[in-house]
């Protein structure tokens, strides 16, 4: 919502074309889905409130009034998002107002250490209001046996340190404004995020379900599926206490493992747009290769939960050395002399060669092994140093020197060789899939499966070579992190020109307070006399804001909303017409306004609302009383004239 509100357009939009972006970058890293859903579906919304009522009906919930975040000034409570401020667990500024980013603590937007609203940067005051709990102190008892169970030894131990006293019940509502699902029954509440994002694991399976003629109890109700999160650490809460309790509660099978990663560091440091390490998918693909990344992860990603450094000279060095001069050229050494000095048929390997390719046959019972308990730094390892022994044999044979004065020992070395690299292939396709498919084609071999690298070659035709890999260029590694550096610049100098242009018409509105004017104070009600509480500006930015003289043409009452108009207004030849959605409702008739002349904010972002586009603001002063008085200019003011 927030983004939404900066951009002006409605989140549904956002969500349409992230899931876009979304999909694309995806696939073109290679990664492939069954069903792409989204928690914003009809079909999860049924299946929160279905939820919302057996746990209701379990006796799960409790009503009762708390003390909520209340911005003054946009007259609205405010959700955890529309929250920043200093997390009250370890100090880390401009956190939001449910959990932290730095330490993963979680919170309520009360517990924030100067709180500031998202959208003004006001202070908030507390209000009362009254939420609806989930009562996760009933689920005690199931979650000590359960963790174990289902998280690493690491996760359980981290998780068990809140059951030294009751666990907090968990608010699991959010008052309007609020983007996602009103709670069935209820006036202007809604269902926090973290009920209905995980419900969408639950509601895409059904989605899939219904696609292909299934049950959703085979898969959230059966003992014997298997249900398998991966999530970052900083949602590790959620997904341990909150979800299978809920889970429980409902009738529904809790997920067999929870896989927690940590984060992504760049350079050993935080991600930093402004330093160009805050990489998008998308960046990195305008770039580089994506099995390069894919590749790379993989020689850095266990089964802990450390976060994973993405060093950009070891990454480019890892690659180069590795996949492109070992494995890759393993490949190419074999297959080039067989086809351009031989006549490009595999035929039989070799005794010393045999023995070494069950070696590697018998290690990949070992390599899978890896592979299922997520250590892919063991599994890569383990097939790098089985690449150095292929490598050290086709060094030691030194076909090349054999060619002339023993052919048939130079092919069986081959033969050998290509063998150990076709395994190794087998062995590294769940990283780097297109490689492997290119090994494929040069083999003339279907897709491969695990179980074919117990398959021998023998008296078998390939193909022409064709180069598997190039070696990265750290020039483009540069141009990545110069790409994004741009865009950062691009995008802060938009959102200040935003928030300005925002600010200065919230200033213009009768925010200011002149002297001899009076002020309540957001927090205590205290009254400041003459004190002008507004930061300076310097001329140029005030000189952002283009003030201009309109009429308005038509004026209508909005009649789903209580404070709003649609206006018509004409800015003279020139600039034309435009449509404004005012908040003047409760101090203007519509037809007190026709024929009128005001003063607008003329380029301000037009905003896609609810009940059309809002393309300016009618400046506005306001009264302690709250009583709007719109500004006009004196006669003899022609339309579209500039205010200075």
């Amino acid at each position: 919502m927030v983004r939404a509100r900066e951009l002006g357009i409605q989140p549904e939009d956002i969500i349409h074309k992230s899931s876009e972006e979304h999909q694309r970058d995806f696939s073109e890293f290679l990664i492939e889905f069954s069903h792409f859903g989204s928690t914003h579906s009809p079909e999860n919304q049924q299946l929160c409130g279905e939820f919302y009522q057996k746990i209701k009906e379990s006796g799960c919930l409790a009503r009762r009034p708390i003390k909520q975040l209340y911005c003054p000034h946009d007259k609205m409570f405010l959700p955890d998002r529309f929250v920043k401020g200093t997390c009250p667990k370890c100090g880390a500024m401009e956190q939001y107002g449910d959990s932290c980013e730095v330490c993963s603590s979680t919170y309520t937007p009360g517990d924030l250490k100067d709180a500031h609203c998202a959208i003004c940067k006001g202070a908030p005051i507390e209000k009362q209001t009254e939420h609806i709990f989930f009562k996760l102190n009933l689920f005690k008892e199931y979650l000590q046996k359960w963790l174990p169970q289902h998280t690493s030894p690491e996760i359980t131990k981290k998780m068990l340190e809140w059951f030294g006293d009751d666990l907090r019940d968990w608010d699991i509502t959010r008052d309007e404004p609020y983007f996602g699902f009103p709670i069935p029954g209820e006036v202007e509440k809604y269902f926090y995020v973290w009920v209905d994002a995980p419900m969408g694991y639950i509601s895409t399976t059904q989605q899939w379900c219904q696609k292909n003629q299934r049950s959703l109890d085979e898969f959230w109700k059966d003992d014997k599926s298997e249900i398998y999160h991966f999530i970052g650490k900083d949602i590790v809460y959620f997904h341990t206490l909150f979800w299978p309790s809920f889970l429980k509660a409902g009738g529904f099978k809790s997920p067999t493992s929870v896989f927690v990663h940590g984060m992504l560091m760049v350079n050993g440091a935080k991600m930093s747009k402004s330093k160009g390490t805050f990489i998008s998918a998308r960046t990195y693909l305008n770039h580089l290769d994506p099995e390069y990344l894919r590749y790379y992860y993989g020689t850095k990603l266990n089964s802990g939960m450390d976060d994973l450094d993405f060093n950009m000279d070891d990454f480019v060095q890892r690659v180069n050395s590795d996949l492109v001069g070992k494995i890759a050229n393993l490949g190419s050494r074999g297959a080039q002399m067989l086809t351009k000095k031989m006549d490009g048929v595999i035929s039989q390997p070799e005794a010393e060669g045999e023995l070494l390719i069950g070696n590697f046959q018998e290690a990949g019972e070992m390599i899978a092994a890896q592979y299922e308990a997520r250590d892919f730094a063991k599994a890569t390892s383990e097939i790098r140093e089985l690449v150095d022994r292929a490598n050290k044999y086709f060094d030691d044979k030194a076909p090349w020197k054999t060619l002339e004065s023993d052919p048939t020992g130079t092919k069986a070395v081959l033969s050998t060789t290509l063998n150990l690299f076709r395994i190794a292939v087998i062995y590294l396709k769940p990283l780097v899939p297109r490689f492997a498919a290119n090994v494929e084609s040069l083999f003339g071999e279907k897709p491969y499966q695990w179980q074919d690298a117990q398959l021998i070659l023998k008296n078998h035709r390939i193909q022409e070579f064709k180069h598997l890999a190039v070696r990265i260029d750290p020039v483009k590694v540069e141009a990545m992190v110069e790409e994004t550096k741009k865009i950062f610049e691009e995008t802060e100098q938009r959102r200040r020109m935003l928030q300005g242009a925002h600010s200065k018409a919230m200033q213009l509105e009768g925010k200011v307070v002149s002297s001899g004017a009076s002020q309540k104070s957001s927090k205590e009600g205290a009254v400041l006399e003459g004190v002008a509480t507004l930061e300076t500006i310097s001329i140029d930015d005030f000189g952002k804001v283009d003030l201009r003289v309109a009429q308005v043409l038509r004026a209508e009452e909005i009649l789903e909303a209580d404070k709003l108009l649609r206006l018509q207004v004409s800015l003279g030849e020139g600039l034309g017409e435009r449509q404004i959605i005012a908040g003047i409702k409760s101090s203007y008739r519509p037809e007190d306004l026709v024929g009128r002349s005001l003063v607008i904010v003329a380029n301000l972002q037009p905003r896609k609302m609810k009940f059309g586009m809002s393309e300016g603001m009618v400046l506005a002063a306001s009264n302690s009383e709250g009583k709007l008085f719109v500004i006009s200019p004196d006669g003899g003011a022609s339309l579209g004239s500039k205010v200075k």
